[in-house]
């Protein structure tokens, strides 16, 4: 979770009218859901891939809003080079169509969620604040319908073999969050759910990650999903 009294977002779509609107949506929106009221701040924009690194560097965002269909370089593709660099923001997709393969490439490369551009402005602020706090940006209704496009990709049976042996390695409680997880709950859905705190959870998602060399719970999400049932 950010320590900063703000939530600083960068914007990157090809189309202006997107990034106006979100800038409208999004600036200066403050949050009361914490213990201390935070800001959304929106600290810039790009309209393609290509020039995302030199927004980051400049605004420092924790939230970047990724579009994926752009001209010269597109989503997923600075989406990988993003997150490869130390220390990335957190990425949302954020694209005009539903869960597709593009969705699964971003996510595969570090993104940590998705969200649908005709989404309420309500779900956009909670999309943000979600990222920020490292929380996945997923519906469980989304993750059904990624399970069905990651089961259905290229080289199944490899990835699935791959996949069973990474998991392998984790103990019975680990193995329960990591499900719940791919389930699309929030930490404290699992919490609920695994009679667990919510402190708890945060721990062994975090756990999770460093166990698996993950990114994110979106990664964790897609690798339980990848070894079947």
């Amino acid at each position: 979770m950010s320590p900063d009294p703000e939530i600083r977002v960068l914007l990157v779509d090809d189309d202006p009218l997107v990034r106006a609107g979100l800038r409208v949506m999004l600036d200066g929106h403050t949050l009361t859901d914490g213990a201390a009221p935070r800001r959304i701040r929106v600290v810039g924009d790009a309209g393609d891939g290509d020039e995302v690194p030199a927004a980051v560097r400049a605004g420092r965002p924790h939230v970047v809003l990724m579009d994926l269909r752009m001209r010269r370089v597109n989503g997923v593709v600075a989406t990988q080079r993003l997150t490869a660099e130390p220390d990335p923001p957190t990425v949302v997709v954020l694209t005009t169509f539903d869960a597709d393969e593009h969705v699964v490439r971003a996510l595969r490369a570090g993104a940590g969620g998705f969200l649908l551009k005709d989404a309420a402005p309500e779900g956009i602020v909670e999309a943000v604040r979600a990222a920020a706090d490292g929380d996945a940006v997923l519906s469980p209704a989304i993750t059904r319908r990624l399970i069905g496009i990651v089961r259905g990709g290229p080289g199944p049976v490899d990835r699935r073999r791959a996949a069973r042996s990474r998991l392998d390695r984790l103990a019975g409680r680990e193995r329960d969050v990591a499900e719940a997880v791919a389930r699309g709950g929030s930490n404290a859905d699992i919490a609920e759910e695994l009679h667990m705190s919510v402190a708890t959870v945060k721990s062994y998602v975090s756990k999770l990650l460093r166990e698996l060399g993950l990114d994110n719970r979106v990664q964790i999400a897609l690798l339980v999903r990848d070894a079947g049932d």
